[in-house]
């Protein structure tokens, strides 16, 4: 999950400027990677998008929408996230829509996946009679596994995600001017080509039919050992095979990657055969994928168990047993009050995160890319915890 290319072995801005806990995104480590996808956008071909559902951050996107060509969401909440605060094109895609948030979707998609044939039928007539041009397309499975973890695993067995070749019936892409598939995660372009092969292979004599396909996300662009040069030439290749089809891809966590911090505090430690520390921060609200991936993130200086002098587990303070970061060692003894740094929690995290126990959101802060002064852009309290409720 995290990049080993890290490149700080210290802190890169003041911490103790930030509020504890706290999500905190450096502009600069930000742009590096933004810089990176516009050069793979420039040289394949492809369209760009941020996928919300990676990274959400829209006082940021002043910055993402110079390099990218819009958003590609979830359901209507995302839609019109994206289309009120970055511009661009919206693209979404959803396992299902109802009839109200369909209503809702057409005021700001330029492009719709749906997931079936039946969810197509059911708005077909829908979004002809929206008052905006809507370019409709269906979500494939090429029944190509690439990834590790079945979690996050598209194209498993009896998947729900995508509609399979041998589900398609005479009639079903009538109307729809593209096909999309997603199956990646935090994979490299290698696993994009079996899986471009297989796509091609099952639904390519569709795509004389069609105006664009979206190769989904997933794809680790901005990771240091990403082979983008194949990326480009997957791309180039499939558009000159297809010259009159838009290309498109959407990733979430690239954009992201290796951008941003989750600053915390020692609260208390309580002895033990592995003495265990309590941050004011959770593995299970404030970082989910540690336990969903799962994953152990990095700690600026911390290292593995026994590597360093004093070893510690590292919990959260939830009620959850299991809310628990990893065990850590460091070469001088920790202490209540000290500050630790997890590297790598731009992404999958303030969109993941939860209030539960009652337990605040981390604050939200940028680091400026010149002054590399610390600025809080919003803190949580007892009012975003009641409003989740009734």
């Amino acid at each position: 999950m995290t990049d080993k290319s890290y490149p700080f072995d210290s802190y890169p801005f003041d911490i103790q400027a930030c509020p504890s806990p706290a999500y905190v995104v450096d502009d600069a480590l930000l742009r590096r990677n933004l810089e990176r996808l516009g050069q793979v956008q420039a040289e394949s071909g492809a369209r760009i998008l941020l996928a919300l559902k990676g990274f959400a951050m829209w006082d940021t996107f002043p910055m993402v929408r110079e390099y990218l060509m819009g958003t590609t969401s979830s359901g209507q909440d995302e839609a019109r996230l994206g289309a009120e605060t970055f511009g661009g094109e919206v693209h979404v895609y959803s396992p299902a829509f109802t009839a109200p948030e369909m209503d809702m979707v057409l005021r700001y998609a330029d492009h719709i996946s749906f997931n079936s044939p039946g969810q197509w039928r059911r708005f077909r007539d829908t979004v002809a009679a929206a008052p905006r041009r809507v370019s409709c397309g269906l979500r494939v499975n090429p029944e190509h596994s690439t990834g590790e973890v079945p979690l996050y695993d598209p194209c498993a067995p009896g998947s729900r995600l995508g509609t399979r070749a041998a589900n398609l019936r005479p009639g079903d892409l009538d109307g729809l001017e593209g096909l999309h598939f997603h199956t990646l995660c935090e994979q490299n372009s290698d696993a994009l080509e079996a899986t471009l092969a297989a796509f091609e292979a099952k639904f390519g004599h569709h795509l004389s039919a069609m105006r664009w396909v979206n190769f989904g996300g997933g794809h680790h662009i901005t990771r240091a050992d990403y082979d983008a040069a194949r990326l480009v030439r997957l791309v180039r290749d499939f558009k000159a095979r297809h010259p009159h089809l838009e290309v498109y891809l959407e990733p979430g966590e690239a954009i992201a990657l290796n951008t941003g911090f989750l600053v915390c505090s020692v609260l208390d430690i309580v002895d033990d055969e592995v003495p265990n520390v309590i941050l004011d921060t959770s593995a299970t609200a404030h970082m989910p994928d540690v336990l969903e991936m799962p994953y152990r993130p990095e700690i600026i200086g911390g290292g593995k168990p026994g590597e360093k002098a004093h070893t510690y587990r590292l919990g959260g303070t939830t009620c959850l047993a299991g809310d628990v970061v990893g065990d850590y060692s460091f070469d001088v003894p920790l202490a209540i009050g000290d500050r630790l740094v997890f590297t790598d929690m731009a992404h999958y995290t303030m969109v993941k995160n939860t209030t539960f126990n009652g337990i605040r959101l981390p604050s939200i802060c940028r680091v400026d890319e010149t002054s590399r002064e610390v600025r809080t852009v919003k803190s949580f309290g007892y009012v975003d915890y009641m409003q989740r409720l009734s």
